[in-house]
């Protein structure tokens, strides 16, 4: 299994825009073959003192998917491509972090 973390810091007040888009191509998403796990998460609130928050521009985007293959596929994807183009203009940094579990 590979685990996908994104860090998307949106330009500032964009980030609702971005998440618009997001949401619109999860189904496309989870129809990948090898797809386990695609979501996005905000900072939550009222958590305690233990966070360190994200900011009110930046969501993660958390994945899991069977198989490095599965990953490239789905980088590779005509709707990836698309979802880019459509956010492209409203994304200040996107920091991706591909991980092996231990």
């Amino acid at each position: 299994m590979i685990h996908v973390l994104a860090v998307i810091t949106a330009k500032p007040g964009m980030r609702d825009s971005i998440l618009t888009h997001f949401h619109a191509n999860v189904p496309a998403v989870k129809a990948e073959k090898g797809c386990i796990e695609y979501g996005a998460a905000i900072d939550a609130t009222e958590a305690p003192a233990i966070q360190t928050p994200w900011g009110p521009d930046t969501f993660l985007v958390i994945e899991k998917w069977e198989s490095m293959d599965a990953l490239k596929a789905h980088a590779a994807a005509p709707h990836m491509a698309a979802y880019g183009a459509k956010t492209k203009e409203f994304i200040a940094s996107r920091i991706i972090h591909i991980l092996s579990p231990v």
